[in-house]
């Protein structure tokens, strides 16, 4: 009994820690615009991504600068779904984009008064000021003619570029929305809960900090999708984890090898076995767990038989030939939940 108190103790204590973001709607809005890029997925790679990276950083970048020395528009900046991509898996690397901001502009480049593309909202705006200041880009890239351009070339011709390997960074996150697209993801109670789940991860890494216990700390898709949306508001996360931690908490997603014994394998059971030991909490969740390997698109498979058919003679039973209709093929992928 003396344990079990302690360790509701410990979960309230955990529940304590203070978000300054709203992550059940924000991770909602994340999930939304995760679908949207997936629907586009010249961006995954090639050509399209590179100039999705161009743009990111010859106009995305600065014009939301501009818009945070003084605002530029009376409403909100509405990002292009290229550039936003970009910004997205910038973000996820918290204390690289950071460093990174601030070397090239000053400051932290924040997330307020900017609104993804896939929210509806009104771009006519920030149509009118990006046509103003880059008459020879579109706002909207067009991903048909983007998939034959390179504009690989043309990013070492900018006065302003984070050298960051964005093209990694991205193929770092390709296979993330997968394993958070299935509808109870995005269910109010859910999130609510990984919101909860999220705060006890905090709660272990700030005890191991405190008892210099350094352990990869290993979180579930579910804690993992909060911690993704609390990175891309990046002012209020590095404000939130340095109260909790002194310091930004990095995003490591560099580890992809789930082989056992190596470091995400024996991260995730240590963190099994240190959650369920200070909260009494299964630390495994229904719904939140690795799917697998991401399947390929859904493709028709042309259908050729191997079979020549021959000429029949007539004979009074079989007059004619009968001919088979196409066979159409199609890959079929089941999620049992």
């Amino acid at each position: 009994m003396e344990m079990e108190k302690e360790q509701e103790l410990e979960w309230l204590e955990a529940q304590k820690i203070g978000i300054s973001v709203d992550l059940v709607a924000a991770a909602k809005r994340q999930l939304q615009f995760l679908a949207a890029v997936d629907k586009n997925r010249c961006l995954y790679e090639g050509p399209a991504l590179q100039r999705a990276i161009y743009r990111y950083n010859a106009c995305w970048l600065p014009l939301l600068a501009k818009h945070s020395e003084s605002q530029i528009i009376e409403g909100f900046l509405v990002v292009p779904l290229d550039c936003e991509w970009i910004w997205h898996c910038h973000r996820l690397n918290p204390v690289r984009y950071k460093t990174d901001c601030e070397e090239l502009y000053g400051k932290t480049l924040d997330n307020s008064n900017v609104v993804s593309s896939v929210q509806g909202t009104c771009k006519k705006e920030t149509e009118e000021i990006w046509n103003r200041l880059y008459p020879d880009e579109p706002y909207d890239l067009d991903l048909t003619k983007a998939i034959l351009e390179d504009s690989s070339a043309e990013l070492s011709g900018l006065e302003k570029y984070t050298k960051y390997d964005l093209v990694s960074a991205v193929s770092r996150q390709i296979p993330f929305f997968y394993q958070v697209s299935r509808s109870h993801v995005n269910n109010d109670i859910f999130l609510e809960e990984a919101v909860a789940r999220y705060k006890g991860f905090l709660h272990l890494i700030k005890k191991n900090k405190e008892r210099s216990i350094k352990r990869f700390t290993v979180p579930t898709y579910d804690i993992d999708l909060i911690w993704h949306t609390h990175q891309l508001h990046p002012v209020a996360y590095c404000m939130d984890v340095t109260v909790v931690l002194g310091k930004v908490l990095e995003h490591d997603d560099m580890d992809q090898d789930r082989s056992k014994g190596k470091k995400l394998d024996t991260g995730f059971s240590g963190t099994t076995k240190q959650w369920e030991e200070t909260f009494g909490l299964r630390y495994w969740k229904a719904g939140a767990m690795y799917r697998g390997i991401t399947p390929s698109p859904l493709t028709t498979v042309p259908f050729s038989s191997n079979h020549v058919r021959k000429e029949v003679i007539p004979s009074k039973e079989y007059q004619k030939i009968i001919d088979l209709p196409e066979l159409k093929v199609v890959e079929v992928v089941s999620d049992h939940l």
